[in-house]
């Protein structure tokens, strides 16, 4: 089932006529309950490789592009161009358009020093408080943020019809 055809028709005078028209409401929004979210158990979690789209991973997990939606929901992705991981071809255009010297510092990290010592933490540009901190640049920047967008979760396939489902109920009950 395509994604659009769960939504509910809306009666809509869209030239400004005076004619009303039927139309899918496409401004209807479900979201995953907090609980189901917070449900390890019902996800499978997945690395984006460089140029997949929820289209691709879809039709790999689920043998179902159409259930791409499915996808960008789990995900909290409501913008696709800057929720999903970019392409190495797109990240690099990006930085180019986007910074004059992506080799500039961005800000500085120091490990945690309780805890977790992997955990870096963010001083900004403080480095007299924090001589041994290290610097972090544009790129590097923004090359976290892109792993970040890689690390998905995939509704596991026992559960995805009924989500389907209840995604389906939702919108319409929403009407």
């Amino acid at each position: 089932m395509s994604y659009f055809s769960m939504f509910p028709n809306i009666s809509y005078d869209a030239k400004g006529d005076g004619v009303n028209g039927i139309y899918k409401d496409i401004f209807s929004r479900v979201k995953i309950r907090s609980d189901v979210k917070g449900d390890i158990y019902s996800f499978d979690y997945y690395d984006v490789r460089d140029g997949e789209t929820p289209e691709m991973i879809a039709h790999k997990y689920y043998d179902d592009p159409l259930l791409h939606w499915t996808i960008l929901i789990a995900n909290d992705i409501v913008d696709y161009y800057s929720d999903w991981p970019m392409s190495v071809q797109r990240f690099e255009q990006y930085i180019k358009d986007k910074y004059p010297n992506p080799a500039g510092i961005h800000h500085y990290e120091v490990a945690q020093t309780s805890g977790d010592p992997t955990v870096m933490i963010d001083v900004g540009m403080n480095t007299t408080d924090y001589p041994s901190a290290t610097a972090i640049s544009f790129y590097t920047y923004e090359q976290l943020l892109q792993d970040e967008k890689r690390k998905i979760r995939l509704i596991q396939p026992d559960f995805i019809e009924d989500m389907v489902k209840e995604y389906e109920l939702l919108l319409q009950e929403g009407n």
